[in-house]
């Protein structure tokens, strides 16, 4: 993720205000997106149609803070002696927390712990974590290291403990599935001449078809629930009982909305046909709303965040600080493409949040923290007339 454009010479502290401005849209969009969305489910379970609205916003203002913190506190610190360990070590150490008094569950699943009232989704803790432990080690190898089918299998299996944690103890896929994709995409960007990440990519590939392709011959209810979710994403309507209903009223609800949508607070798929719309079909219900227009502004902005996020990796002079920006990139992005993705019914239902506009306190507190850390990285970025990557940096890449 380097960019050679030149810039002008920039001998201030520099903050990107486009990224936070960028941000905070998105999140003042969700605000009002979780209230149109839940206000009738809410008023029909708590009585009270601000309910949704009101944990959102809360949860918002702490992660605004957490923002602050992680944009003006050293993030060199993360790597300096046993503090990637210990990271590392937390991360698992909080989804472990799942199976102790303080785990508790909800709509059927165990995904959560509960203290002083506030409960938390270890699984996010985990996708910071690796971010920072996986840039850190990387960091301390050597480039030929880097190139080694060892590193390769390292890194992986590091962030697969870690997914397998969240998998076994969570049953959580989505989220597994998300915090091998950031190590794997930060694996990529380092070695990027290497041609093992890409085998491994591929491996991936071709054992997902061999998953499809055994469940398509008969072979879904080996595999239980996801089995069936599998069938149910090739042919919902053979499932709209059961596991096509969601998706099946997700597609009701983007096609209803057509070109221009049918105006903020008028879908009608949120009166109880699509269930959880605040959460991880959302993007349905901006489609209904909004419609086609709508749904690709809100890609827009998306793009424009990932496009902010990657300038500041373009600048940056430091390999540890390029990994973290290029962690949050890629956690990001696959959240994106994978919700709308599960929405739209481009791949079998997942669960996947939509960033900073789906309800979920957990979710936006550690994604702010994950901005913070980008905005940190803009503030001691170098900008001269022709950005040249320092030894290091060129060394980390085995050019």
């Amino acid at each position: 993720m380097t960019n050679r454009f030149s810039r002008k010479p920039h001998t201030k502290r520099y903050f990107d205000f486009s990224l936070l401005v960028i941000v905070l849209f998105l999140i003042a969009f969700g605000l009002v997106m979780i209230y149109s969305t839940s206000s009738y489910s809410a008023n029909l379970e708590f009585g009270n149609g601000y309910f949704y609205l009101r944990r959102q916003l809360i949860s918002t203002i702490v992660g605004i803070g957490v923002m602050f913190f992680t944009t003006f506190f050293p993030i060199d610190v993360y790597k300096k002696g046993w503090i990637p360990l210990i990271i590392y070590a937390f991360g698992l150490f909080s989804v472990c927390l799942i199976l102790t008094p303080l785990g508790y569950t909800a709509n059927g699943a165990s995904r959560w712990i509960r203290i002083m009232g506030q409960s938390i989704q270890p699984a996010e803790i985990v996708k910071v974590c690796t971010i920072l432990f996986t840039a850190a080690l990387l960091t301390k190898m050597t480039p030929a290291e880097i190139r080694s089918w060892k590193s390769v299998i390292y890194i992986m299996l590091t962030a697969g403990v870690s997914a397998g944690l969240i998998y076994f103890i969570t049953n959580n896929l989505s989220s597994a599935i998300i915090v091998c994709g950031i190590a794997y995409v930060m694996l990529i960007a380092i070695c990027r001449r290497s041609l093992k990440p890409y085998i491994v990519l591929a491996a991936i590939i071709a054992i997902a078809a061999l998953v499809v392709l055994v469940v398509v011959s008969g072979g879904g209810a080996n595999l239980g629930f996801r089995g069936a979710r599998i069938l149910a994403w090739i042919n919902p309507e053979d499932y709209a009982d059961g596991k096509g209903f969601q998706t099946l009223q997700a597609l009701y609800g983007i096609g209803s909305g057509g070109f221009t949508g049918k105006g903020i607070g008028k879908s009608m798929q949120k009166l109880g046909f699509l269930p959880e719309a605040q959460n991880d079909m959302i993007f349905s219900i901006i489609c209904e709303e909004l419609g086609f227009f709508g749904g690709i502004a809100v890609l827009g902005a998306y793009l424009l965040l990932l496009w902010r996020i990657r300038d500041a990796a373009s600048y940056c002079r430091d390999v540890f600080s390029n990994l973290i920006v290029t962690g949050v990139f890629a956690h990001l992005a696959i959240q994106v493409v994978l919700n709308v993705a599960v929405v739209t019914n481009t791949i079998p239902n997942t669960g996947i949040s939509l960033p900073f506009i789906s309800y979920g306190g957990s979710s936006v507190i550690f994604l702010l923290a994950e901005i913070g850390f980008v905005l940190n990285v803009s503030r001691n970025s170098v900008f001269v007339d022709e950005v040249e990557e320092d030894e290091e940096y060129k060394a980390s890449r085995g050019e």
